[in-house]
């Protein structure tokens, strides 16, 4: 949910106006806009590039993954990661766009390391994998904006170890 319908249905909840707090919080949301736009056009501008640099990375750092036996070995499995990973970016995407890592948590990460686990998919590996994605994607912003898109895939880290 958006910050903007948070504070609304808040305060509607509460048959009340948005507390000065809710304003700044608000008024903060509007002030890093631009920034938020720009990290999104960026990051989904660059996606193939970002997913190409993150599993060459990937895949030197762990060549048991498309080795014989591992869970990216062949075309079709390894097409299937990288898929993973392009959509693992549209998350980071949306937790940017929306200043809010609860689109990450609804969206992504509910279920998903069930399914990998289900899949035999080593969670290890999963975020070593956003790891690489990270560093491909902060290595294009700026220092400012990159310091402001870490938290996202620090988040989905954290959910996968």
């Amino acid at each position: 949910m958006s910050v903007i319908s948070q504070v609304l249905l808040n305060a509607d909840d509460e048959l009340r106006y948005p507390t000065t707090g809710e304003l700044k919080t608000l008024s903060d949301f509007f002030e890093t806009g631009e920034q938020r736009l720009r990290i999104a056009t960026t990051l989904s501008e660059n996606e193939k590039r970002i997913v190409d640099q993150a599993s060459k990375q990937l895949w030197q750092k762990r060549p048991d993954f498309i080795s014989p036996g591992g869970n990216a070995y062949g075309q079709k499995q390894r097409a299937l990661c990288l898929r993973d990973y392009g959509w693992y970016m549209r998350l980071i995407t949306y937790g940017v766009l929306s200043g809010d890592k609860g689109p990450i948590e609804k969206i992504g990460l509910i279920g998903a390391r069930e399914m990998y686990n289900s899949l035999g998919v080593p969670m290890a590996g999963m975020a070593e994998s956003i790891r690489c994605l990270k560093a491909a994607s902060l290595a294009l912003l700026s220092e400012e904006d990159a310091a402001a898109t870490a938290p996202y895939f620090d988040y989905i880290i954290q959910a996968m170890s």
